[in-house]
């Protein structure tokens, strides 16, 4: 779906404004009308009029006024998300508390309790601050704190985060690299976890427009161009098919629709193929209409349909109808080999799991009334809240292990008897047995997985059945945590390290006590912590430690002073007091004008190039303070480009290129191709002599007759590099070239 555009020239009067207001209030009042019930429609007036009010002199960048956003996203909740008229009263108020004058009291006498406590939440989440480490981490651990209480919170905030991203156009350009990096990073995934696929695709496409719009217009490009072509192969290909569903006489509805633009940029990326070579650029969806009792047996009757037309490839079956994802979306996916011997994606589903499929949660509860047990979503909440009710690690560290513990996919294991465990993609033997209990977890020695003996650090895949193998010698391990991946078992990791610790730390503790009672000064916490900061440590625990492994033999005490029965520490050691920087040191500009030239200019500030993505003048780039090390350009396409921006919006400076012909940049470049004699003569002719790039280094390797080229070139800026690839490319016998981001 297309950004909706913003209004740069936004040029309407008062009446037309009432005008505009009225009918997208009209239009909210139409999607919700299955929905109302009697004394529903007076409440739902009475929250626009509130609204309206409180916002009437607001605007919003784009010049429009305020009020057309809470509509707009109340819309989102009904039409897309398939909520109720509580959640569109809440969408409506949804900004009232935190930038009007109107207070939770006034909306809990007027709504009730239900709709103060989802609004409550909402004002939280936008309210999160934290003064150090990541304001984004932090807000993103109060969504958690409130989806926990009534999920309702986050669909809310997810269709504002939406709305947010289909009108960014009138914002500025890092204001929009910061929403996009924190959309891709956090709410793309938990729209995903929630089961709203199209928000998600929606949310990543508007996000990657604004952080590569090079490449989105030319993936939107070619596959407007392509569109013609591909519209006659899935005709072709879905002929047979819909041919034989007539005749099984099923109800049924079958088409093809696209992938999205990010996910083809991203099988792109992580191939290394270009456009034309990503085969899947569509899946076709098969959406049969079945009663309930019959919707397994009909999905694989459709199946052996396809397969008895064209050839199936087992490994790419996924059974999602024996088990649901735990965001409760159900299918049955298949790829097979198609017409001209290209591989197809084939979707099966009924029509109540494509409702669950796109609108996740809301459509979910609507089917789960009257059921009995405990679905995969209701264990998904309890897993967040015990993993948040055990929250004392940092923020950035939470929300990493967060999203690799419940933002992944997932894979569904079995215990001895035959229960089923649901873990994130990637979990190991041992994050199965922390699973199972924490006691299980630390004492887990190896793992017997379908039977075959295997070590703790084993990944498990779907389907395994997992026996785990426990000593009561076994204690866990520093090293441990680097072989888990689910949150639980990485917080019992930790505290089983802490108490280890504190048990070692008593002999510590002991020592100093002999001494300073030894020295006439008190054992007390004041005394402890003048030498925790004298030895540079972070903690009296440290301290304790670090003397019972004999790190520190406190020889330096006899340098102290004993003031009655305090310790004083010699005089010139000050304690060092580590600041974390928010700012640079250097002439940095302010917030307002954080606009940097680079080239002429770049001497009155000290910037160094990100190791990690190698930026040159012509990338888009962005400045990012680092604590110790002052600004550090990265490119805004960097591996690390999303998790910088998400996390630590609040050190982003804007940054800009200015042509300098003067300064080279090194690069690297990959190339590919036929290995025939004189190939190399080839290129370092074509880089040398023609072009004249200094070459850094270069190295060769050959393997059944192609070769694999890496070589380091000084170039000027982007313009350079551009056209250096594509004079390589043009050489005979050479297959592909390409720019790598990270050191070789």
């Amino acid at each position: 779906m297309e950004a909706v555009p913003a209004l740069p020239k936004y040029n309407l009067n008062e009446e037309q404004e009432k005008k505009l207001i009225l009918r997208e209030y009209r239009s909210l009042l139409r999607g919700l009308k299955p929905k109302l019930k009697p004394g529903d429609k007076e409440l739902v007036r009475l929250a626009f009029e509130m609204a309206a009010d409180a916002h009437k002199t607001m605007r919003r960048k784009s010049g429009e006024p305020y009020i057309l956003h809470p509509l707009a996203v109340s819309r989102i909740c009904i039409e897309e998300i398939g909520l109720g008229v509580r959640s569109s009263i809440c969408a409506l108020l949804h900004d009232t508390v935190e930038d009007t004058d109107i207070t939770l009291e006034d909306i809990e006498r007027e709504f009730g309790g239900e709709i103060t406590r989802i609004v409550d939440g909402l004002t939280k989440i936008s309210n999160a601050i934290d003064v150090n480490g990541s304001q984004q981490a932090e807000n993103f651990k109060k969504i958690l704190l409130t989806l926990t209480d009534d999920p309702r919170v986050i669909l809310i905030k997810l269709a504002d985060r939406l709305h947010n991203m289909r009108t960014m156009d009138s914002m500025k350009r890092e204001k929009q690299l910061k929403i996009s990096s924190e959309t891709v990073y956090v709410y793309g995934p938990l729209a995903h976890r929630m089961g709203l696929y199209n928000i998600k695709t929606e949310l990543e496409d508007l996000s990657m427009k604004y952080m590569e719009p090079e490449a989105y217009r030319e993936i939107a490009r070619k596959l407007a161009e392509t569109k013609r072509e591909r519209t006659r192969y899935i005709n072709e290909f879905i002929k047979p098919i819909k041919d034989k569903l007539e005749k099984g006489q099923f109800k049924f509805e079958i088409y093809g629709r696209p992938k999205s633009i990010h996910s083809i940029w991203n099988k792109m990326r992580k191939k290394g193929v270009e456009f034309e070579e990503v085969y899947d650029l569509f899946a076709i969806r098969i959406i049969l209409d079945s009663p309930t009792e019959k919707e397994k047996e009909d999905c694989w009757k459709v199946y052996s349909f396809i397969t008895d037309e064209y050839t199936p490839s087992p490994e790419r079956l996924r059974d999602w109808l024996s088990n649901p994802k735990s965001n409760g979306y159900e299918a049955l996916h298949t790829t097979v080999m198609g017409p001209q011997g290209r591989w197809v994606e084939v979707q099966i589903r009924t029509k109540r799991m494509n409702e669950i499929a796109e609108k996740g949660l809301a459509a979910h509860w609507k089917y789960k009334e009257g059921a009995s047990d405990e679905s995969r979503f209701d264990k998904w909440f309890q897993q967040i809240r015990e993993v948040l009710n055990n929250q004392d690690n940092d923020s950035v560290d939470f929300l990493q292990d967060f999203k690799t513990s419940f933002l992944a996919e997932e894979i569904y294991v079995y215990t001895p008897k035959g229960d089923v465990k649901m873990l994130p993609v990637d979990s190991s033997a041992l994050d199965f047995a922390f699973s199972i209990h924490s006691a299980v977890g630390s004492q887990c020695i190896g793992a017997k997985v379908n039977h075959k003996l295997v070590p703790i650090s084993h990944k498990l895949r779907s389907g395994d059945q997992v026996e785990i193998i426990t000593s009561a010698k076994q204690k866990p391990n520093e090293d441990w945590l680097q072989l888990v991946v689910t949150a639980k078992a990485k917080a019992k990791i930790k505290d089983a390290l802490k108490e280890e610790k504190r048990k070692v730390a008593d002999e510590g503790k002991y020592i100093l006590q002999r001494k300073l009672e030894g020295m006439g000064a008190a054992f007390n916490q004041y005394n402890a912590e003048i030498l925790a900061v004298f030895y540079k440590l972070n903690s009296t625990l440290d301290l304790y430690y670090q003397i019972a492994i004999k790190n520190i033999d406190l020889k330096e005490l006899k340098e102290f002073t004993v003031l009655g029965d305090k310790l004083e520490p010699p005089k010139p050691v000050r304690p060092i007091i580590e600041t974390k920087i928010e700012g640079v040191p250097q002439p940095l500009p302010k917030k307002d004008a954080e606009l940097i030239i680079f080239g002429e200019s770049s001497d009155k500030i000290v910037y160094n190039l990100a190791n990690c993505c190698k930026p040159i003048p012509g990338d888009d780039v962005f400045g990012f303070v680092t604590t110790g090390k002052g600004l550090t350009i990265h490119r805004t396409n960097c591996p690390n480009a999303a998790k910088l921006l998400a996390n630590y919006g609040h050190r982003v400076v804007k940054t800009k290129w200015a042509k300098n012909k003067e300064i080279s940049f090194l690069t690297g470049l990959k190339i590919v191709g036929l290995d025939d004699v004189g190939v190399i003569h080839k290129i370092t002719n074509l880089i040398s002599g023609e072009l004249r790039i200094n070459i850094n280094a270069l190295t060769i390797e050959a393997k059944d007759g192609l070769f694999f080229g890496n070589i380091r070139v000084y170039v000027h800026d982007k313009d350079e590099l551009e056209e250096l690839l594509d004079r390589l490319k043009k050489l005979p016998g050479i297959e592909k070239v390409d720019r790598y981001d990270t050191e070789n």
